[in-house]
């Protein structure tokens, strides 16, 4: 009884609720980037999936997490292309959140518990970056799994 007045919130990361499988996991970020890029036309280039520690390196419980470039249209100024992209969003049920403060004209939302962050690239100002993370419930054993990207490229492109 004590245990349960005092739980941190480190608790509720090592013994989430309703712990979720490797394919739930997966289709929670995927489906959420598909969603991303039909509603808003992203034209991606790339795009890598993988579970990752929420913890540290290696530990559960894990999280599904995508990587996602993507060409700006050829006209964009990427000061307005952004905002627009969340814009988008927004009106289909996505909530802005506080940018990250590393990346110009980046843009953080989340909907349905999963989160998403979206910046031009630095080193190819004609290039954005997609990145889609899903809730850190995954809690099977991943700790000798490499940690190679599996391209979902194909899963992702606009219609």
């Amino acid at each position: 009884m004590v245990d349960r007045l005092h739980t941190t919130s480190a608790d509720a990361l090592d013994h989430p609720a309703n712990p979720v499988t490797d394919d739930q996991s997966e289709a929670q970020v995927v489906d959420s980037a598909r969603q991303i890029v039909t509603l808003t036309g992203l034209r991606t280039a790339s795009a890598g999936y993988t579970l990752m520690s929420c913890k540290d390196r290696d530990d559960p419980p894990y999280q599904g997490a995508i990587y996602l470039t993507f060409a700006l249209p050829a006209a964009a100024r990427a000061d307005a292309y952004f905002p627009t992209i969340a814009a988008t969003l927004a009106t289909h049920g996505w909530t802005e959140r506080l940018p990250p403060n590393d990346h110009e004209f980046a843009k953080s939302l989340s909907k349905d518990a999963v989160t998403m962050i979206v910046y031009l690239q630095s080193e190819d100002p004609g290039l954005g970056v997609l990145r889609v993370y899903g809730q850190c419930r995954n809690m099977n054993n991943h700790r000798n799994d490499s940690t190679a990207w599996i391209d979902i490229t194909d899963r992702l492109k606009a219609p």
